[in-house]
């Protein structure tokens, strides 16, 4: 079988790793070669799963480590620069960072410092093309936002400097919901960049796309939902991940209590979260809100900032948060089958707010191995091409 060789840039926990690594057909399948994270929590939580080099610390240092001031630092980036030219790449992914472009962060775009990581993207394509060649794929993902971002200007600079490169361009958006058998409404848009003419050619990946949308009735989802989530858990031995009105004495109003407040709506858990299947979200303490699409909301980043933006659900023992095993299970990670969330860190235990915001910043897993199976049909299309 023949293994193309991947690097992954802005790897977080590991869910293009994943997908990359799940993805197989008769002639082919990956080979990750390494993986660069900065967050030191999400490091864990990769170390956790995967046995590959990771490379961990500020891409910019990892390429350039002549810009540590730091004599010891430096030493450290220089290993790591070395690590990471040690060998070509065939694939070289990356999910850069979003919250700049999406809109649950700020929008700022190319005037916030994480939407200038991406350039670091450019830069490690120009070395690797200098030492040996440039990555025969480019595979991106980002937030849906991307695309309109600063009216339409953003996504039009990203896509100038990767064609600069030598790259052809494709790009789709794809909602996790429609596409794969997880619950969640999540739409990104995904981009493909391809060096190689006869790969162009045959470039057919987007197209083919519409064979694994996957319309599903109510009762379907349902049925998803109910894999997913552990509707008996246990308020005694999980008592954190549950609303009661001691803890939460706004959320669980009375008539009476909420006439006194002065508060423009009345927020009662009890009464407003009644369907068991649903997901729902208190949006900042002033309303409560149930997913129109009958799957769980869109995950994000800010979960980990504050339990209120954890997705609701109501099961046996009343109104819980979803706990972060259920969100990552709600991206495609196989958690208790293979896939395991760090307990410790630094001797400490791990914690929840660290998993909830890396479920957020996650890739959709299945989302990925459909796309990056694509791409070995591609390169098997070509290379029996090329053997006739």
């Amino acid at each position: 079988m023949k293994k193309y060789s991947v690097g992954s840039l802005f790897a977080g926990v590991g869910g293009i790793c994943l997908g990359f690594k799940n993805a197989k057909t008769e002639k082919s399948s990956y080979e990750l070669i390494w993986a660069n994270e900065f967050d030191k929590y999400a490091a864990e939580t990769y170390r956790t799963n995967f046995s590959h080099n990771l490379l961990v610390g500020d891409i910019k240092y990892v390429l350039h480590p002549e810009m540590v001031e730091n004599e010891i630092e430096r030493s450290y980036f220089e290993k790591l620069h070395e690590q990471i030219l040690e060998k070509p790449l065939d694939i070289l992914n990356g999910g850069f960072p979003c919250q700049a472009f999406s809109i649950a962060g700020s929008q700022k775009g190319f005037d916030d410092e994480r939407g200038n990581l991406f350039l670091n993207i450019i830069d490690l394509i120009e070395q690797l093309g200098e030492k040996f060649y440039k990555p025969r794929v480019l595979f991106l993902e980002n937030v849906k936002n991307l695309k309109s971002h600063d009216h339409g200007n953003t996504y039009k600079i990203i896509k100038q400097k990767l064609e600069d490169c030598g790259y052809t361009i494709f790009e789709k958006i794809i909602n996790t919901m429609d596409y794969t058998d997880i619950p969640q409404n999540r739409e990104r848009i995904y981009i493909i960049g391809l060096l190689n003419d006869k790969d162009i050619k045959k470039f057919k990946v987007f197209d083919n796309i519409e064979k694994y949308n996957r319309k599903k009735t109510k009762k379907e989802k349902e049925e998803l939902i109910k894999s997913i989530i552990d509707y008996k858990l246990s308020k005694d031995s999980n008592e954190k991940y549950f609303y009661t009105k001691n803890k939460y004495p706004n959320y669980f109003m009375t008539d009476d209590e909420f006439e006194k407040s002065g508060k423009g709506v009345k927020i009662n858990l009890d009464e407003q979260i009644t369907e068991k299947y649903q997901f729902y979200q208190c949006r900042r303490g002033m309303y409560v809100r149930k997913n129109k699409s009958d799957v769980c909301p869109t995950l994000t980043a800010n979960m980990g900032t504050g339990g209120h933006n954890v997705p609701l659900i109501k099961c046996k023992d009343g109104i819980r948060k979803l706990t972060p095993a259920e969100t990552f299970k709600l991206q495609g990670f196989p958690v208790g089958k293979g896939y395991k969330l760090p307990e410790k860190f630094n001797g400490k235990p791990y914690p929840d707010s660290q998993l909830y915001k890396q479920a957020g910043n996650a890739v959709s897993v299945p989302v990925i191995e459909m796309l990056a199976t694509e791409i070995l049909n591609l390169f098997d299309d070509v290379e029996s091409e090329e053997n006739k």
